[in-house]
């Protein structure tokens, strides 16, 4: 049995001067300013699940009563939460291939006039819709509710505005849109959620899902100490992932999602063969991700096999659960919303359907690709 040598050495990694209380401050002056919010925003050592679940245990108790909008599956984890909380919870269900409207939330508040949470996703990547926050807000805003927005999947391919929108907790991730890395993640939080935060005697304290042991011994104190070692690694890629971002302009990038998303539907309207689009309705498709529905022929995730066996590292995946028959997701998002992936996925998933006998037209699929990008 050999031995492991030892004597390996990472110099890039060796050389790294620890990440001090004044750069990690810097990075969520950064984020602020990619949220445009004066809200204070906290960057959460964890995948964006850390403070979606933290921000729910804390503000949501015994005597919470929500709306909980489920238009993919992470609005029925919030769901969950809730519960498990002690908080009433309505739930507002809509098809996973349309997006909820404001109309309907305003019914849900006339019906329960005592609501006073409102949880909402923005773009769920899982099923590719995306929902309209700012009228929404407008909403939630009426009714006096405090609003929690799940924006992991819809920060930096869609405008994301926590003030603008009235958004009282906003959590975002930088493994999506961003381009970023998965293992850190920010929220941003308005006085009216730390204050329902201090009066909730179950909110987390002295624990990793603690939002106000960060507030206390973070924000408060002048951010001056960070409370334990940060994820260095992780928040230098989220540090250079907004940087370039910055470069670019977030109009150009959030330009760029959105004709990757265009680009898609339209190539998969023209290319046939048994694909269409999943969300029903153009304005309710998210820019992140776009979603397709297998109508005949072989299920989804045969699809995907095939299509990636022939063109490896494309960013294609069957839904999941239920959803695996009949799904198939195009992720492009970040360094993927490019011509060349979306041409790319509509060319191997053209010819997985060829080979099954399927009539497509791969070079009509191109083509009004191409149109739609430009």
């Amino acid at each position: 049995m050999s031995e492991v040598s030892s004597d390996v050495t990472h110099p890039f990694l060796d050389d790294l001067p620890p990440m001090d209380a004044a750069r990690f401050a810097a990075v969520e002056d950064r984020v602020a300013r990619l949220l445009d919010t004066r809200q204070d925003v906290l960057i959460t050592q964890g995948e964006a699940l850390l403070p979606l679940e933290g921000a729910i245990r804390a503000a949501a108790g015994p005597g919470t009563v929500a709306l909980n909008v489920i238009t993919g599956p992470y609005g029925q984890t919030f769901g969950n939460w809730l519960r498990d909380c002690g908080a009433t919870v309505h739930d507002l269900a809509v098809p996973f291939h349309s997006a909820v409207t404001a109309a309907q939330v305003r019914d849900a508040f006339a019906a329960h006039p005592e609501i006073d949470f409102v949880s909402l996703v923005h773009a769920e990547a899982a099923t590719g819709n995306t929902n309209p926050v700012a009228e929404i807000g407008e909403a939630v805003r009426e009714q006096g509710a405090l609003f929690y927005l799940d924006a992991v999947a819809s920060v930096g391919a869609e405008p994301v505005l926590p003030d603008a929108w009235g958004v009282d907790l906003c959590v975002i991730g930088g493994q999506k849109a961003l381009g970023g890395p998965a293992g850190v993640s920010a929220i941003s939080v308005s006085e009216r959620a730390w204050a329902r935060m201090a009066a909730n005697p179950n909110a987390p304290r002295r624990s990793y899902l603690s939002l106000l042991d960060w507030k206390e011994r973070w924000t408060d104190a002048g951010r001056t100490a960070l409370p334990h070692a940060p994820a260095q690694l992780e928040m230098l890629a989220l540090q250079a992932c907004l940087e370039r971002i910055e470069a670019q302009g977030l109009g150009t990038v959030t330009a760029r999602h959105a004709s990757a998303a265009a680009a898609t539907r339209a190539g998969v309207l023209a290319l046939g063969g048994g694909l269409e689009p999943f969300v029903h309705a153009a304005a309710d498709a998210a820019p992140v991700a776009t979603t397709l529905r297998v109508t005949s022929g072989p299920d989804a995730s045969e699809l995907v096999a095939a299509a990636l066996a022939a063109r490896p590292g494309l960013p294609l995946a069957a839904g999941g659960g239920a959803l695996a028959r009949e799904m198939i997701r195009v992720n492009h998002y970040g360094p993927d919303a490019t011509p060349a992936v979306v041409l790319g996925a509509l060319d191997a998933l053209g010819t997985a359907l060829a080979e099954r006998g399927h009539v497509v037209d791969a070079e009509g699929a191109r083509r009004a690709a191409g149109e739609a990008w430009n």
